[in-house]
């Protein structure tokens, strides 16, 4: 961003390409949207709630009090009645956008100080009409609370790290996460999604990991 902070950040494990938009601030560690080249991704409001959600079969749109408000497959991948898309733009802030256009044009648009970057997020899948989707890991609320305690105290002894590296200076505070650290946190925030557990408690891990 202008400010300095890390705005889009793209990981790969393997065959596995991450794309994570983090918020403009500079204390948190605030994930606005996570896209996964296996087809699973994930948009978020300013307030943590989810806003959309998309994995191979197709995904949906909720509104701000959770409500759906729009749903939709992807041609030819799913055994239930075909629900087309139709184009979809949000903009998480005033420097990035995400464009809806196809499974395989899923676009995060980042603009700042007159230049653009564009990431193509989309995946085009082949799924056999027999298949069918792996479960997601459902974890209970004891173990979901102890991941997530888990991230925010090793997030703590890292910034002791960088205030004992630059004990007169305020450049530690400046410096962002590690990466494994940022990537456990949306792996979290992920499991509690596919998690049933209450709105209040989702809402505390998602307080916690983000603090």
């Amino acid at each position: 961003y202008p400010s300095g902070n890390l705005a889009i950040i793209t990981t790969r494990e393997r065959d596995q390409l991450t794309c994570i938009v983090q918020e403009d601030e500079l204390r948190t560690l605030k994930i606005r949207a996570l896209f996964q080249s296996d087809g699973r991704s994930t948009c978020y409001y300013p307030n943590g709630d989810e806003w959309i959600n998309m994995n191979i079969q197709g995904g949906q749109y909720l509104d701000q009090a959770g409500n759906r408000v729009r749903r939709w497959m992807w041609p030819n991948l799913s055994p239930e009645p075909h629900v087309p898309l139709s184009p979809i733009f949000i903009s998480l802030n005033h420097h990035v956008g995400v464009r809806i256009l196809a499974q395989d044009k899923i676009i995060v648009s980042f603009l700042a100080m007159g230049r653009q970057a564009k990431f193509n997020m989309g995946t085009p899948m082949q799924v056999s009409p027999g298949s069918q989707l792996p479960p997601p890991a459902r974890l209970g609320e004891d173990e979901l609370l102890l991941l997530a305690f888990r991230v925010r105290i090793l997030q703590l002894f890292d910034r002791m790290r960088g205030c004992l590296n630059f004990p007169s200076s305020e450049q530690w505070n400046k410096m962002q996460p590690p990466m494994y650290l940022m990537t456990q946190a949306v792996k979290i925030l992920e499991l509690c999604m596919a998690a049933d557990i209450s709105d209040e408690l989702r809402s505390s891990i998602k307080a916690i990991v983000n603090a």
